[in-house]
């Protein structure tokens, strides 16, 4: 993607790296999200659904740029569209069919996610594109909340081929194909790989997931990539 329009990350009092503005595009705002969805966004899922755990993405789910892009190439490319508030997301190899809010970066730099309260909302992060736009759109939601299970716990249980689809405002459906699905760190997360501008539209869906401690919470994020394959 292009050049970060920010000057760099800032230090918050507590150590924690946080944006130090809010570019449509800029990278700072979208390592923000990752921020947000690893430290903040689940902290109080049931004790329950700990010791199980959400599904974790198999390592043959794993983004292979090189193949997975030989294989869509064989697919049908619409055209970018034009920018439209998405208002919700369904992903039907998981059972996901949910509302979408829009989310920004708070006072101090940091992603506001949707309410707790609200664990079925998705929540579309307003400083990238939206679905269907030439760039990488980024749409975040809880895996779990102290009342149980959320939106995106099954997200770790989704494959390459399978689809999502994200109704916009204008009353179009943009439909993906994913194309990798991980795990990744927080710590040394890799922003410029996970959001990077590969020329089309592309999505990226991410919740918390790894291991999990009560000290500090999922030790990563489930991360799903996905390229626009239709539109309807």
């Amino acid at each position: 993607m292009g050049a970060p329009d920010v000057t760099g990350p800032a230090e918050t009092p507590g150590g924690r790296t946080r944006a130090a503005g809010q570019g449509r595009h800029g990278a700072w705002g979208l390592v923000a999200v990752v921020l947000l969805v690893g430290v903040h966004l689940v902290r109080g899922g049931a004790d329950e659904l700990r010791a199980e755990g959400p599904p974790q993405p198999l390592a043959a789910a794993a983004p292979d740029a090189a193949r997975a892009y030989a294989a869509l190439a064989a697919l049908p490319v619409p055209d970018p569209l034009p920018g439209s508030t998405p208002v919700r997301v369904r992903v039907p190899a998981v059972r996901i069919d949910a509302p979408v809010t829009e989310v920004g970066l708070d006072a101090d730099g940091w992603i506001e996610a949707p309410p707790p309260e609200e664990n079925r909302l998705a929540g579309w992060f307003t400083g990238a594109v939206t679905p269907g736009e030439r760039g990488t759109a980024v749409i975040v939601g809880h895996v779990d909340t102290p009342g149980g299970r959320a939106v995106f716990y099954d997200l770790g249980a989704l494959g390459k081929g399978h689809r999502v689809e994200v109704a916009r405002r204008d009353g179009r459906t943009a439909v993906f194909a994913v194309y990798g699905v991980e795990v990744v760190p927080k710590e040394g997360f890799p922003a410029e790989r996970v959001y990077a501008d590969a020329g089309v539209p592309e999505l990226r869906l991410i919740t918390c997931g790894g291991t999990f401690t009560e000290e500090n919470g999922y030790a990563g994020n489930v991360v799903v990539s996905a390229r626009l394959v239709q539109v309807r």
